[in-house]
């Protein structure tokens, strides 16, 4: 079922937004620098599910930067490296971790400097936002069309819904109608 979000026109086509059905666990489906450890046992908030002992022993290690991660489960499941101001449905549900050597091999570093901690630091904030998004379904697709309403071009797995309009806006300025 193809549910639509909204329609604008851009250079004499249509663009069509709509809700991605299919969309990529970007967990599973993408790369990426860390790893969700949770402890919940009814829903998949991450990469491993782990213990309080386990989470405990990552967050004291010397050799890795973390994340605490937060759920707020209530008709639908949200999480942030934040706390919710909900203390009956929200709470600690993991953290998003990496260890420090792997940080020096992604970025060709020789020591974890202050400035690479805070950028590994918002790497692993987006990651959490990421998939967020995917659990709270802000994951869309569009399909470009010509005046006759033909798919000119398309594009789904799109993260959020503002940076879903502009790349489609600039899909359908660069696309060319007919050859």
């Amino acid at each position: 079922m193809n549910m639509e979000v909204e329609r604008f026109e851009v250079d004499g086509k249509t663009v069509v937004i709509y809700y991605d059905e299919f969309a990529p666990n970007p967990r599973t489906e993408s790369d990426n620098l860390g790893t969700i450890l949770y402890k919940s046992r009814d829903y998949m908030l991450g990469d491993k599910q782990a213990t309080d002992e386990e989470m405990n022993e990552i967050a004291n290690r010397k050799d890795v930067i973390w994340l605490p991660v937060y759920a707020y489960i209530h008709s639908g499941v949200t999480i942030r490296t934040g706390s919710f101001s909900c203390p009956w449905d929200s709470g600690l549900c993991g953290l998003i971790y990496i260890e420090k050597e792997r940080v020096l091999k992604e970025y060709g570093a020789k020591i974890v400097h202050k400035k690479l901690k805070e950028l590994v630091e918002r790497v692993l904030k987006g990651e959490i936002e990421t998939f967020d998004q995917y659990l709270t379904g802000d994951v869309y697709r569009f399909d470009v069309l010509d005046e006759d309403g033909e798919v000119i071009d398309s594009l789904n797995g799109v993260f959020g819904l503002e940076y879903c309009r502009e790349e489609a806006r600039a899909m359908a300025e660069n696309t060319t109608v007919g050859v």
